[in-house]
């Protein structure tokens, strides 16, 4: 009797313990807007307490990285189709460690990392209480920059290489922006799945060792604009005329692009970085059969929110990386507390940086 009374008693204050560590609150700290505007000047950083229990069905999280991606630019700034509810806190994507779990949730412990699955679920914070419908488990080897970075840029490459043409071994893609996140991924993922790339990319003053970081990569062909206009690459046959067109660009880049694709060939269209319009000649639709058809990953995760064809694309993409066939692009990993330096550097780039911009939080 004395053994098991000490044994309850011992339970008791395991019991109020936990309770106890549930209950003290957290401080989050939060880079919310109120109104669209420059990021600059409507971007404030809020504190705010945590406080009680985490609901049955959440997660409390801590934010470990979390990119600053153009979209999230654009949403801040009121230019992007998808506008959240003012006020609002930014970062779209990013990778968490769980620090308690609800009573109802049995998939989560404390210590897992998780992604947020949910576009516009608010990134740039400290802590955060999340559904745990909402989030994706991922392995603690999986790298943090992978793992931050998991949910838009990997995910639009492998789902514009998937959806919009068969592609099979030795086939071709031809895409612009090679240099993005995306199309590093791209290159990436098309030399895993034995497909050649002829990526473009703009002059500019670095473009030979530019070059060889995305030939390092696993790129076919690297050229710029102006050598693709007199590329002898496909006439010559030493590359076949690709399939498949990506286009982040638009105007003269996506145009040169196509003029390049295959008969029957697809470009997609997912980003206008030059804020040009894309012009398709009447000619490669009626005489070349092309296909012109833009791509908008936020959609496409809206409507297979809980899809196989989501799990399985997740799962792939987690196991590439975790065995070293691809990683996350080149970064700058800034301190969360120096956000305006971050966003300065972004929205100075003009598209050029040639790598992402993640927000850390491990001092925070």
């Amino acid at each position: 009797m004395f053994r098991l009374t000490r044994t309850l008693n011992r339970l008791k204050k395991v019991s109020v313990l936990h309770n106890n560590v549930r209950e003290q609150s957290v401080m989050t700290q939060k880079l919310m807007y109120t109104e669209y505007g420059d990021p600059m000047k409507v971007l404030r950083k809020h504190n705010e307490e945590i406080n009680d229990n985490v609901k049955p069905d959440e997660v409390l999280v801590r934010m470990l990285a979390a990119p600053i991606n153009p979209a999230d630019i654009n949403t801040i700034e009121g230019k992007y189709p998808s506008k959240p509810v003012l006020p609002a806190i930014g970062g779209g994507e990013g990778v968490a460690e769980v620090i308690d779990v609800g009573c109802e949730v049995r998939n989560f412990a404390v210590g897992d990392r998780i992604v947020p699955l949910k576009p516009g679920m608010g990134t740039w914070r400290t802590h955060a209480a999340l559904s745990h419908n909402f989030v994706y488990k991922v392995p603690k080897n999986l790298g943090i920059v992978e793992a931050a970075t998991l949910t838009v840029n990997p995910c639009t490459a492998y789902r514009m290489l998937r959806d919009f043409t068969s592609l099979k071994p030795g086939d071709c893609v031809i895409q612009n922006g090679a240099n993005s996140a995306c199309g590093q991924y791209v290159i990436q993922i098309c030399r895993v799945w034995g497909l050649s790339t002829v990526n473009i990319v703009r002059d500019r003053e670095n473009v030979d060792e530019l070059k060889r970081s995305l030939l390092d990569l696993g790129g076919t062909h690297v050229v710029t604009e102006s050598e693709l206009r007199k590329t002898n690459l496909f006439k010559s046959k030493e590359c076949p005329w690709p399939k498949l067109g990506l286009n982040c660009v638009g105007g003269q880049s996506a145009l040169e692009l196509m003029r390049n694709l295959a008969p029957g060939g697809t470009m997609v269209t997912y980003g206008g970085m030059s804020k040009e319009p894309v012009t398709v000649p009447t000619s490669a639709l009626i005489f070349k059969d092309i296909k012109a058809v833009g791509f908008w990953m936020t959609r496409w995760t809206n409507e297979h929110f809980d899809s196989e064809d989501r799990s399985e694309m997740l799962e792939e993409l987690v196991t590439m990386m975790t065995k070293g066939e691809i990683h996350g692009p080149a970064f700058q990993m800034v301190n969360f507390k120096e956000y305006e330096r971050a966003l300065s550097t972004i929205i100075g780039g003009g598209g050029k940086l040639g790598k992402k911009i993640i927000l850390g939080f491990d001092s925070c």
